[in-house]
């Protein structure tokens, strides 16, 4: 294959790339963005694989298949509540592959036209420098992501003294490393950037709180872009340049709308630490012991809905969990049939990722002309006869208004509670992800409705009927 043609097929391949994310920008044409993306990347492997600088397939097409083997299964099993966790385990991958194409162009740079052994052109070491330290930060950082998804550390900010001091200091460090490679490309001096930036990427995501885990998911979709996009330079492969790009621009434009409408700022995302400082922690704590709490069943809840001429549902990671976007729905119907009105409220950061509660609700069918942003249905919640909140709890909680020190304090929220009646679907009155306690639970016109989704759902759906 001529260059001319590798060169026209990557184009095209680009532009199925910008196609998809124009179809992913909206619910409606997702199906066909995703189709768009399929097709760019199939081109683009072909086009890779036929170009004239490959010289064996026998290793390439053993790891397409285990690669893609391993794809398969994980598509097929993973749970919905598991896609936040997946994304993160995804970009780290994503950041170790930038990491390990800079040590083999490092190690054999005449494969790669960047000169040769202990003579790599300085523009060329620069740039796998970048690479590899943007790919080792966001490596290590979708790991902590990945265990705070799932559990295996802490939510909470783990903060310490100067940690702020200490990553501008890593940061410098890593100046000086690039200028030291740069200048004596010895092998020992790039794996100690690849360390430094390792701990880097461990330091930043560590002191962040699991109400801003959204954020970190869509700002390390960025940095596996730039990472890409560095590695592009180095086997000046354009399509890579795209490719990361694209991911790098979108994730960072998509973390600045996050934090627009979190009230968070977009410079403390990129240095981390954001969610949470010291001085707030001590109000994580809830306190629910002497708080009086109203408690319905699935029947009073039922008898409540079925009074409501306008009800507004707000799903959240509770419902996820739950696998309750069915019986929800369901339910929905039924209100409608019954002659409510009803729609459904999304927060930007409802669930653990962006579009998490979008996707499920796009699973059970749910009209997608009902589903409506924070932005769009905020001011209906007062006249609103019923707010339904399953499973949603830091997206609803009223301390991110009145509460300055709440580590979600100035957090854009769903007003549900200016509707007239609150009912709550939660499995216990536990803090939420973030770890605050929710003083919608304790309002007069809130009912608490203890139990499983789902299952409150079905009992619900159950006594609508009856």
């Amino acid at each position: 294959m001529t260059p001319t043609i590798s060169t026209l097929l990557y184009l095209i391949a680009g532009i199925c790339f910008i196609m998809a994310l124009r179809g992913l920008s909206s619910a409606q044409s997702s199906r066909s963005g995703n189709l768009y993306g399929i097709c760019g990347m199939v081109i683009a492997i072909l086009t890779t694989l036929l170009s004239p600088a490959v010289a064996k397939y026998s290793g390439i097409m053993g790891g397409i298949a285990i690669g893609g083997a391993i794809g398969a299964f994980i598509a097929k099993k993973i749970e919905m509540t598991a896609l936040p966790q997946l994304v993160a385990a995804f970009h780290s991958l994503v950041g170790l592959a930038a990491v390990f194409v800079a040590g083999a162009a490092l190690y054999n740079p005449g494969a790669f036209g960047i000169g040769e052994l202990k003579a790599i052109y300085t523009v060329s070491l620069v740039e796998m420098s970048i690479g590899t330290i943007i790919g080792a930060i966001t490596f290590s950082g979708s790991i902590v992501a990945f265990g705070k998804l799932q559990g295996l550390i802490s939510g909470k900010p783990l903060i310490f003294c100067k940690q702020h001091l200490l990553n501008a200091f890593l940061g410098l460090v890593l100046v000086g490393l690039v200028v030291l490679f740069a200048m004596h490309q010895q092998h020992s001096i790039f794996w100690i950037m690849t360390a430094v930036s390792l701990l880097l990427g461990v330091l930043l995501i560590l002191p962040i709180g699991g109400a801003d885990m959204p954020v970190v998911i869509s700002m390390l979709n960025s940095y596996s872009g730039w990472a890409a996009a560095g590695i592009g330079f180095t086997l000046n492969n354009h399509l890579l340049l795209i490719t990361g790009a694209l991911v790098g621009a979108s994730g960072a434009i998509l973390s600045y709308i996050m934090c627009k409408g979190m009230n968070r700022s977009i410079i403390n995302v990129i240095l981390g630490g954001f969610g949470t400082d010291s001085s707030t922690t001590s109000a994580v704590a809830p306190e629910t012991s002497d708080k009086p709490v109203k408690q319905a069943s699935a029947a009073d809840a039922a008898r409540i809905l079925g009074k409501a001429k306008s009800v507004i549902i707000v799903p959240g990671y509770g419902m996820a969990v739950a696998q309750a976007q069915h019986a929800l729905r369901e339910m929905a119907d039924l209100l409608t049939a019954n002659g409510a009105k009803v729609r459904y409220a999304i927060h930007p950061v409802a669930g653990r990722m962006p579009g998490h509660m979008n996707v499920l609700l796009a699973e059970a069918n749910v009209s997608y002309d009902s589903v409506l942003e924070l932005d769009e249905i905020n001011d209906d919640f007062s006249s609103t006869d019923v707010a339904f909140v399953i499973g949603a709890n830091d997206i609803t909680n009223p301390a991110a208004k009145n509460n300055s020190a709440s580590p979600i304090y100035g957090m854009p929220i769903l007003d549900v509670e200016n509707a007239k009646t609150v009912l709550f679907v939660k499995r216990s009155l536990a803090s939420g992800y973030a770890g605050v306690d929710n003083e919608l639970f304790y309002r007069k016109n809130t009912s608490m409705v203890l139990g499983d989704a789902k299952k409150v759902c079905e009992e619900l759906v159950k006594a609508i009927k009856g």
